[in-house]
């Protein structure tokens, strides 16, 4: 069918003036591209629930959308229904009116409970609302400065070569005085669709509804691409609603045999079947199209712009299907291999990243090669510190394949561990066991050295994994990914972690609710923050700052003052467990410690930033901080002055971040009231900062730093990537058996873990 239109294009279709249009966008990123785009709204979109009447919240956030492109410089035109429920809202009133003069002529008073409403004619409706509906949308759009048209069509206007010249003409003076045209059918005069006319194999598209006008507008005008509004999310492998029912993310030519199309809209005379035949012809006529919807209250106000800036919404039709899966796909394979790596025996998955981590030292050289030419693009453009993260050595390696041996020995006692054991009554037990949170995704910066860390401790936790990495570590990433996936291979579950495109959206994957259970985000707190705004149904493991705290007690030790001082806030900067406020208590001011401490800061050239209060006491003073909730991530620090440790614990927690804060003092009463007093995930007495780690912690690795209240804390490790579930193992047992008039108690007796089940007893 689509061939046979494509062949017959140039006969219905004449090359018309406007842009080169050889193809449509391959890839959702590219819609940002488009500079000429078709908004075609169905009647679902643009009616009430009911059917009489417009939709005008839904359509005033469709017009602020359409003037915002507008006014970026790209020409916008909109397909739009709505004239007959306009119509029909219109006639309906003056009807009931008319009636009620006449009932109260004749009876005297009103009957209005006893008067019926004829069936309205849909042509008449039009006629009567296509002005009105004009109108509203010449009010809304003057709210933006923006002008429009508009443009009546018929089926015949586009067999008669004059009249689709004319109307082409039209259109594109319209665009070129930035007007945007509100173009519809003239349903008022426009005959009934021949019977199986439309995209049937024929030699042209007949108007038969908005969405076969709104493709034919869209390839006449050489959109770039074509935004069909519905009352559905985008095209489904199965009616919408049904159990088994997928949104397809990309729908490429060819796979219509896979879709079983439902029931149309409940009002408008197209179908999801008719949208995707219209979709398709328009993407041979070399114009994008995507199939969103527009009635979501919860992404009606930025559904076109989303769509416009290549965000994931609805379903977008390409010409070109990418070699590789989708990360639905890729989601799909990683949960189905994670099932099968949770079910390995603990010693096959220790087996596993032992043998990653031989291939991290065996094949070094590939790995560094790979490093070198990430290092050599972003040396360019990457700060210093960016590129200390980047940066890999035989060293660092060395110690990676020391850590994930430590995380292959903790992987023997992590998944079906049982933490608790109840006997509930004779015979029957309860076991609460370990077992995998499920699909893991962590999305990391210029860090490639945690790819193997988030690996082996998925691997060691049993849980499906989903790797995002930048781009500024493509090479290195992709060398680290095949070594993970060769050793996973030798159990036969490759796919169990999957690296996402770089191309795929941080916002888009977030969106994936269904299909993934765990964020951990690994980076600046720039981008632990977006994600966590991003995450609207996905649980987030991270902090969104690292503010850390050292406190300089008026008992401290000179010499551990300046070690620790020097290494939390020197040692690495960039580090989010690194210094970033100094707090002295006010007796060391004006003494030779605290001399040392501020020839040390500048001696390691870091600039240091006053508090009010520190301020206060000198004449003159480092330029003072604008805020005390500040992660400088270089060599750059707050300083500022309390009076007792109590009032340091309250700085924190005003001031803090809740990561790691740090207490030098030689008093033992002082140090275990603040390790008591302060609530921070990693608080220490007489240590860096910089020990807030899963390696220094002993855990191998992490896979981040959580600031949460909920399940994991500090540094995350093997423990952290890990759930429970419940175990009951009775003998024909019901509750009935423990009501007020059963044959049962419960008992309660909590077991020692260790101790077998009584079934278990007896089979040995």
């Amino acid at each position: 069918m689509l061939g046979l239109i494509n062949n017959q294009k140039k006969k219905y279709f004449p090359v018309l003036q406007g842009r080169a249009h050889s193809s449509s966008f391959a890839h959702r990123s590219e819609l940002r591209q488009a500079k000429r785009i078709v908004v075609k709204l169905g009647s679902a979109v643009v009616t009430r629930g009911d059917e009489c009447g417009l939709a005008l919240g839904r359509l005033a956030s469709i017009v602020e959308q359409v003037a915002m492109l507008q006014n970026q410089g790209r020409e916008m035109m909109i397909v739009t229904s709505g004239a007959v429920a306009f119509g029909k809202q219109r006639l309906r009133h003056e009807i009931l009116l008319s009636q009620s003069v006449r009932q109260a002529l004749h009876s005297g008073h009103n009957q209005l409970k006893d008067m019926s409403l004829p069936v309205l004619e849909a042509r008449a409706c039009a006629a009567a609302g296509q002005s009105g509906l004009m109108a509203l949308y010449e009010a809304m759009f003057t709210q933006y400065s923006t002008c429009t048209a508009q443009v009546l069509v018929t089926n015949l206007d586009f067999h008669d070569d004059q009249k689709r010249q004319n109307l082409n003409s039209t259109l594109q003076e319209l665009l070129r005085m930035n007007i945007v045209p509100i173009i519809n059918t003239n349903d008022a005069v426009v005959p009934p669709p021949e019977p199986n006319s439309d995209l049937q194999g024929v030699n042209v598209i007949s108007i038969k509804d908005n969405d076969s006008l709104a493709a034919r507008l869209a390839v006449e005008m050489k959109a770039d691409l074509l935004v069909a509004l519905s009352d559905v999310e985008g095209l489904y492998n199965s009616p919408p609603g049904t159990d088994d029912a997928k949104l397809i993310d990309i729908f490429y030519p060819g796979d219509q045999q896979s879709i079983t199309y439902g029931t149309k809209s409940r009002v408008g005379i197209g179908g999801m079947e008719a949208k995707v035949k219209a979709a398709l012809w328009a993407l041979q006529g070399g114009t994008s199209v995507v199939i969103a919807n527009g009635t979501n209250p919860k992404v009606t106000g930025h559904v076109i712009t989303d769509i416009v800036e290549g965000k994931k919404v609805g379903t977008f039709f390409s010409e070109i299907k990418p070699a590789g899966p989708s990360v639905e796909e890729q989601t799909e394979m990683a949960r189905s291999f994670g099932r099968t790596l949770a079910s390995l025996h603990p010693v096959q998955r220790s087996e596993i990243i032992c043998h990653l981590a031989d291939l991290l030292t065996e094949r070094k050289e590939d790995i560094l090669a790979a490093n070198k030419m990430d290092m050599d693009l972003a040396v360019r453009h990457l700060p210093p510190a960016m590129l200390k993260r980047l940066s890999l050595s035989p060293a660092k390696l060395n110690s990676l394949a020391v850590g994930l041996r430590q995380i292959a020995v903790a992987a023997q006692d992590s998944v079906g561990r049982v933490v608790r054991r109840t006997r509930v009554a004779h015979d029957l037990e309860l076991e609460q066991i370990t077992v995998p949170i499920g699909v893991l995704l962590v999305i990391f910066e210029a860090r490639p050295d945690c790819l193997p860390q988030v690996s082996a401790l998925a691997i060691a936790s049993g849980n499906a994994l989903l790797l995002k990495g930048g781009k500024e570590a493509a090479n290195t990433n992709r060398v680290l990914h095949q070594l993970t996936q060769e050793a996973l291979s030798m159990h036969g579950i490759r796919e169990a972690v999957q690296m996402v495109s770089t191309r795929e959206e941080v916002e888009d994957l977030c969106r994936l609710d269904k299909m993934i259970d765990l964020i951990i985000p690994r980076g600046s707190s720039q981008l632990v923050r977006a994600i966590q705004q991003a995450a609207k149904g996905i649980p987030v493991l991270g902090h969104s700052e690292g503010i850390c705290h050292v406190y300089v007690d008026a008992d401290a030790s000179v010499d551990k003052v300046i070690k620790i001082v020097r290494d939390s806030k020197c040692g690495y900067p960039a580090a989010c467990n690194a210094m970033e406020t100094l707090l002295i208590h006010r007796d060391i001011l004006r003494t030779p410690m605290f001399d040392q401490i501020i020839d040390m800061l500048r001696n390691e050239q870091v600039k240091i930033h006053a508090g009010p209060r520190f301020a206060s006491y000198l004449t003159f003073s480092p330029s003072e901080v604008t805020s005390m909730r500040t992660e400088y991530g270089d060599l750059e620090c707050c300083m500022e002055v309390v009076d007792s440790m109590e009032e340091a614990v309250e700085h924190m927690h005003k001031y803090g971040s809740s990561h790691t804060d740090v207490i030098i003092t030689e008093n033992e009463d002082t140090a275990e009231k603040f390790l008591q007093q302060l609530d921070s995930a990693c608080v220490f007495w007489n240590a860096s900062s910089r020990f807030a780690d899963g390696y220094r912690f002993g855990l191998g690795a992490e896979v981040g730093i959580s600031t949460a209240r909920i399940h994991a804390r500090g540094p995350v490790g093997l423990e952290g990537l890990l759930t429970t579930k419940w175990v009951l193992r009775g003998d024909g047992h019901t509750v009935a058996d423990f009501s007020e008039h059963g044959t049962m108690k419960y008992l309660h007796e909590n077991l020692p873990v260790g101790q077998p089940l009584a079934g278990q007893r007896d089979s040995n």
